[in-house]
């Protein structure tokens, strides 16, 4: 007898999700192809999806029109489940207020005017709401006025962090602000909702016992991370086909899902997004190799499907409802979604000055997955109608195209301040040394004297300046400093001596680095001081570095985005005289080596640290950063 053990039908139409999967991956190339990298590409993929959703998918009976449906919501999912992953808890509470409050340490404590500035934002939503309604029937105020409370931070981090301003303190006001109005939207959808649907009834209470789940779940899991049977075994089988550490985060957001979905579909959002919540208190701020895989995930598959699927569904006939009004209340409806938010950043003036504020004010108008569901649920409650479902998308289409780009006119970045690399000469090899230093967000500029070639090295999304690096005027103009390196490589040998001699004896710099081919112009550079790189002997241990040991000169070069090296000078205290055993470093970093004064070594369990040792190391960008505040103690 025959025993079946697993039957699979090979009867299904994969076309569909071949379009949807060409689109995902066609968009971002040609953004990068044509320059637009300004442009989101969710913008696009929505774009797209409508044309794709109109021409291509066929109807929505089709079961390969369900199973789209059903990838999309869980792209949705993993969308609000990486929101809540990309907040801070920590950076949070560190934000309690602990002494007694002034005017001047209520505007400069980011917590509290996050939460004064949503309150304000909720207020002026409502009125929004309210003089909205002579335009078109809005069935619930309080719900409208709600979607135009949201904000993105998947939006706000990336520009924030483009420019360098994450860790400014303007940045953190901005990412800790824009939390918060993720977090008590989401809670307040989810309670409006709940009550819209359901009335109100003892089974809100429901809600609250997700809360309590949240809770249990966070205890739980201090103490199973300090079991050294779970650190074995997380370690032996987070790699290779085990994968132990991201079927650990899919089972974690599912459960939060399940639990969701026992109490309500509109709980759902909030499941997902306390999952998230609750693993970022686990990985706090780190950048470990689980985000890098859970990104990979999401925004390489399952989210562009949910972005392309809100296109595909998008309806233009719902327009109609409005009639000869539709242009006056979209305008109307984008200067409100803005005002709300722009007002409320008067509370930032004080500190930043006043175009600062205003220009984050715009960048917080972005708004886009939250707006999108919230309008989404909102039409299957009744309470939004599909012309106000179909404005809302178009918003989100607006609102994150048109904040970034308002925010970066109002407030242009100013690279001349502060930390730089100056790169004198803009050959292919400056290129992609201010590529890679933007990668490990360090700025740099260029400086070129060919007009073409300036506008190439802009184009690339560099910052370069047109001048003579021969011309005292330019380092004035750049406003160089003695902490900034000065980076020499022009095409002439002659000219590289001649302005590193400019730059040791005019102006007294002393951090130069430049290229030295031959013995002359390597003694000529000596007697400047000037450190040199020697392109021949490059060259020659590349070429033996790939004959001795390929393997690991490929993985080092082709993982360079992902993991780094990086010089730690010990500087703390409590470090000081502990063994590395001691010491408990992150997972995803490893010592390479420890200098002391003149001699160096390989660190064992047994090595102790001193102040002053230097010690290098490996890791990603989080290990790195973790490193840095254990060996230097935290600012």
């Amino acid at each position: 007898m025959n025993t079946i053990l697993l039957s699979i039908s090979f009867d299904f139409d994969f076309l569909p999700l071949f379009v949807v999967a060409s689109i995902a991956w066609l968009v971002p190339m040609l953004l990068n192809l044509f320059k637009l990298k300004k442009i989101p590409a969710v913008i696009v993929e929505i774009i797209l999806g409508y044309f794709v959703g109109t021409y291509f998918l066929g109807s929505p009976d089709q079961e390969s029109y369900h199973i789209l449906e059903f990838l999309a919501l869980s792209g949705f999912i993993f969308l609000m489940f990486l929101s809540g992953l990309e907040i801070d808890v920590d950076q949070i509470i560190a934000s309690f207020p602990r002494k007694k409050l002034t005017v001047s340490r209520f505007l400069k404590n980011p917590l509290l005017v996050g939460l004064t500035s949503f309150l304000i934002t909720l207020m002026l939503s409502y009125i929004g709401a309210l003089s909205l309604s002579s335009f078109t029937t809005i069935n619930s105020h309080w719900y409208f006025a709600l979607i135009m409370v949201t904000t993105s931070v998947g939006i706000i981090l990336p520009v924030l962090k483009n420019r360098g301003e994450i860790s400014s303190r303007f940045g953190q006001m901005m990412i800790i602000a824009a939390a918060i109005a993720d977090i008590l939207s989401i809670i307040l959808f989810t309670f409006t909702a709940f009550i819209l649907k359901h009335g109100f009834k003892l089974k809100i209470l429901l809600i609250v016992a997700l809360f309590v789940a949240f809770y249990i779940f966070y205890e739980i899991g201090k103490q199973f991370f300090k079991f050294p049977l779970f650190k074995k075994l997380s370690f032996q089988l987070s790699h290779a086909a085990s994968q132990i550490s991201v079927r650990g985060t899919m089972l974690l957001i599912l459960i939060f899902v399940v639990l969701s979905q026992y109490i309500g579909e509109e709980v759902i959002l909030l499941g997902a997004f306390l999952s998230g919540l609750l693993l970022s208190n686990f990985l706090h701020k780190e950048r470990s190799l689980l985000m890098i895989k859970l990104d990979g995930m999401g925004f390489g598959f399952f989210i562009p499907i949910f972005f392309i699927m809100v296109g595909a569904k998008f309806e233009p006939d719902a327009f109609k409802e409005f009639d000869q009004s539709l242009i006056f209340f979209l305008i109307f409806l984008l200067i409100t979604l803005f005002t709300v938010k722009v007002i409320p950043s008067f509370l930032w003036v004080r500190l930043f000055g006043i175009r600062k504020a205003i220009s984050g004010g715009f960048l917080m108008s972005s708004r886009l997955s939250l707006i999108i569901a919230a309008a989404a649920i909102g039409l299957d409650l009744g309470v939004i109608s599909p012309g106000l479902n179909a404005s809302f998308v178009l918003m989100a289409v607006l609102t994150c195209f048109l904040s970034p780009l308002i925010y970066n006119q109002l407030n242009p970045p100013d690279i001349l301040e502060g930390e730089k690399t100056v790169i004198i000469g803009g050959s292919s090899t400056s290129v992609l040394l201010a590529r890679r230093l933007h990668i490990h967000e360090k700025a740099a500029i260029i400086i070129e004297m060919n007009e073409s070639r300036c506008k190439d090295i802009r184009s690339k999304g560099l910052s370069v300046i047109r001048g003579d690096g021969l011309n005292l005027d330019i380092y004035d103009k750049i406003k160089l400093k003695p902490e900034n390196y000065v980076v020499v490589d022009t095409a002439s040998d002659e000219r590289n001596i001649k302005i590193c001699e400019l730059l040791r004896k005019e102006i007294g710099h002393e951090r130069i680095i430049s290229r030295a081919g031959h013995l002359s112009l390597d003694r000529a550079m000596k007697k400047l001081e000037v450190e040199t790189v020697d392109a021949v002997k490059v060259i020659a241990t590349t070429i033996e570095n790939l004959i001795i040991r390929p393997t690991t000169y490929h993985t080092l070069v082709e993982s360079f985005e992902n993991f780094s090296v990086e010089e730690i000078q010990v500087r703390s205290n409590a470090i000081d005289g502990l063994q590395v055993k001691e010491i408990p470093f992150h997972k995803d970093a490893i010592l390479m080596m420890v200098k002391r004064a003149n001699e160096s070594y390989i660190p064992h369990g047994e090595t102790y640290f001193r102040i002053g040792d230097t010690v290098h190391v490996f890791g990603t960008d989080s290990a790195l950063e973790n490193a840095k505040e254990v060996l230097r103690g935290k600012p």
